[in-house]
């Protein structure tokens, strides 16, 4: 396995620690729409996935959260991620060793940029990406879809095959394996749905003390 010229990282559950918050908040949302949902219900079924395409699914089943539902989830992001947000365990130790390595690497995630600004900057992880964050809402379709992972590949001057993305979501890991990269797929978090990332592709990992082993990166 060669080393990649480029790391891609996911944001939510691979940097930061905000699925339970998010879950948390996002199953409220849904039951005052009439749809009786538990945390654990919406981990499974929505993590990784964008806001947007998570009404327009509801939508299609009878939910109806409101065409402004992505726009009041934005709003109250200093509620929700005002306090609170942890890094995930040991990931610095990984970037401090791509760095050290002088590959590239940048973040593409479903959440709008704003909102990574948020809560990277709260982990003090903003440092290490602050130029090269890449989300859905710049491309037309977002995970399962490749087109983010090959946005920020384009963007960063870097073919497909010469990537590696680092995610924890099964639409994640299905967009970076569409878009031709190998996937490192994180399942540390107990709600990790790890027969799913094994399914999608992914190189499976729990502890990203471990990652650097994983990774030839020289």
């Amino acid at each position: 396995m060669a080393p990649p010229k480029l790391v891609i990282f996911d944001c939510d559950g691979v940097l930061v620690d905000t699925e339970t918050l998010a879950n948390r908040r996002l199953a409220q949302l849904i039951c005052e729409a009439g749809l009786p949902i538990t945390y654990e219900e919406c981990r499974l079924r929505f993590c990784g996935r964008s806001l947007a395409s998570v009404r327009d699914e509801l939508k299609a089943a009878g939910t109806d959260v409101g065409d402004d539902f992505v726009g009041r989830w934005y709003r109250e992001l200093p509620q929700t991620f005002g306090s609170g947000v942890e890094m995930i365990p040991h990931v610095e130790i990984f970037i401090e060793a791509v760095k050290a390595a002088g590959i590239a690497h940048c973040v593409a995630s479903s959440a709008r940029t704003e909102k990574m600004l948020m809560t990277l900057g709260q982990t003090g992880l903003l440092a290490h990406f602050r130029d090269v964050l890449f989300s859905a809402s710049m491309v037309e379709r977002g995970k399962p879809a490749p087109d983010l992972f090959l946005h920020a590949a384009g963007k960063m001057g870097f073919e497909p095959a010469d990537c590696i993305v680092i995610e924890d979501s099964v639409p994640g890991t299905q967009a970076g394996i569409a878009a031709g990269m190998r996937v490192f797929s994180y399942h540390g978090d107990p709600h990790s749905d790890r027969e799913g990332l094994a399914r999608a592709g992914g190189i499976l990992f729990d502890d990203m003390r471990n990652l650097a082993a994983l990774v030839p990166l020289a």
